[in-house]
């Protein structure tokens, strides 16, 4: 492939997996009605945790859109497409990141119960799809960055439960705020991976 690089010709498509395209849009479809169902918990909550785990959610399912549009294209543009799903991922961790020291500033307590029910639900789901994903965590930077997405999510979701506990357990919001910060760091650390493997790959290219 270097050799047909330096040539000047473009690199081939890969053949693209029938099951992989149903596991992205499996993947569309549970992100975008979680986004839903998290951005009204979060709002009814008063919870800094579930409204980042909701941003996740909605970014997520833009994420596996557009890995969907470029599965089919030469690897050159399947790296283009995650250098922007990692930088999109840096500004979800900006982001989350922002809306959790506003929070900190306004004090105030999160429903505990809601929390941790939504938080379950989202975590069944993330679990199903990180499963289904599983197999091709080690692609190309493409199929990473789709991979680290599940893996967060499913990190998220148990630490918007520990926070859960937490508020419940102590009365206080600081548990939520603490998640929160956890959640854009998560965010923050994909973003520089992704962003890393896919300027190496374009680099090649």
């Amino acid at each position: 492939m270097a050799g047909c690089c330096d040539s000047g010709c473009s690199a081939p498509k890969q053949a693209v997996s029938p099951r992989y395209r149903r596991i992205l849009w499996i993947a569309l479809v549970v992100n975008a009605a979680m986004f839903l169902v998290e951005l009204g918990g979060g709002w009814q909550a008063a919870s800094v945790s579930l409204f980042a785990d909701s941003v996740d959610f909605l970014g997520d399912a833009g994420n596996y859109g557009l890995s969907l549009f470029v599965l089919a294209m030469a690897p050159v543009w399947r790296s283009r497409a995650a250098l922007v799903k990692g930088l999109t991922m840096g500004g979800y961790g900006v982001l989350v990141l922002g809306v959790t020291l506003w929070r900190a500033s306004q004090g105030g307590v999160p429903e505990a119960a809601t929390m941790g029910s939504i938080g379950l639900l989202a975590l069944l789901a993330n679990v199903l799809v990180a499963v289904l994903l599983y197999a091709y965590r080690d692609g190309d930077s493409n199929m990473r960055s789709v991979w680290l997405c599940s893996r967060n999510d499913a990190i998220g979701n148990l630490a918007v439960m520990l926070a859960a506990a937490g508020v419940f357990g102590t009365g206080q919001g600081w548990p939520d705020i603490a998640v929160a910060a956890i959640m854009a760091g998560l965010g923050l650390s994909a973003a520089r991976s992704v962003v890393g493997q896919a300027r190496g790959e374009l680099a090649k290219a």
